[in-house]
């Protein structure tokens, strides 16, 4: 059976640990030549090395996705390594400060926004013609399940992501006619590093009792996802907020 991403090239962003790294070995299992990206040199190396010990063509770029200007020499990267550029997931972000919006820090909404909103669309600011050059293609961007509810003390966090889903679908509306397909995966709580060693055990198991389905989501299965919405599986999907959630939204 052929892979689902055979022949494709991908930039998948925060792929230095976590979703992000999970991402970039699943595109590289199903045929994507992946270029990896974070600030993480370290662990964006030992991604490159997990792909490529299993069989895959990756490469590491330090790129800052909250620049603009290291976005577009990302891209840059891409094509001048491998030729062209298929499929994008925007995936690097930051939790941000835990404050209520009355006293919340105005550096940290700042950087907030310009990791989790700007950082994405300076991301799809120069995938899109790379696409367009390439014939078409297909960008991910990873929003949250904090995209559809509010989640108290992080605002900036939810400001952003719902900002990314009113991007998503807007280039989807601009886009879908050229080939290009956008969309937005909405994870819940996911089992990574990010979030178990920053957590005591009893706020954990009660983000655990949040989600119906009893238990934190693991990074593989919105990788799973991610691919699937990459592929030529899902081509009649775009401009589409898809949560991998267990349950989360449905209270």
């Amino acid at each position: 059976m052929k892979a689902l991403l055979e022949g494709k090239v991908a930039i998948v962003t925060g792929a230095a640990r976590g979703i992000g790294r999970a991402i970039a070995e699943q595109c590289a299992r199903e045929g994507a030549k992946v270029v990896v990206s974070d600030i993480d040199e370290e662990g964006s190396r030992q991604t490159v090395d997990s792909i490529k010990s299993a069989g895959g063509d990756a490469f590491f770029f330090k790129a800052d996705a909250g620049k603009a200007e290291d976005n577009e020499k990302l891209v840059q990267a891409a094509v001048d390594q491998y030729g062209a550029l298929h499929i994008a997931c925007n995936n690097a972000g930051i939790g941000g400060p835990q404050s209520a919006l009355g006293e919340f820090p105005i550096e940290g909404w700042d950087e907030v926004i310009r990791i989790n909103l700007s950082g994405p669309f300076y991301g799809m600011r120069y995938q899109i013609p790379a696409m367009l050059e390439a014939g078409g293609g297909v960008i991910i961007n990873m929003a949250s399940i904090l995209g559809q509810v509010g989640f108290e003390g992080a605002g900036a966090y939810v400001a952003a992501k719902h900002g990314l889903l009113g991007l998503t679908r807007n280039a989807a509306l601009e886009y879908s006619k050229h080939g290009i397909r956008t969309l937005a995966v909405g994870p819940g709580f996911i089992n990574t590093p990010l979030l178990t060693d920053n957590l005591p055990e009893e706020q954990l198991n009660q983000l655990e009792q949040l989600h119906p389905i009893g238990r934190l989501g693991e990074a593989e299965e919105v990788a799973e996802l991610v691919v699937w919405l990459s592929s030529e599986r899902a081509s009649f999907m775009s401009g589409a907020y898809v949560p991998v959630d267990g349950g989360y939204l449905s209270r």
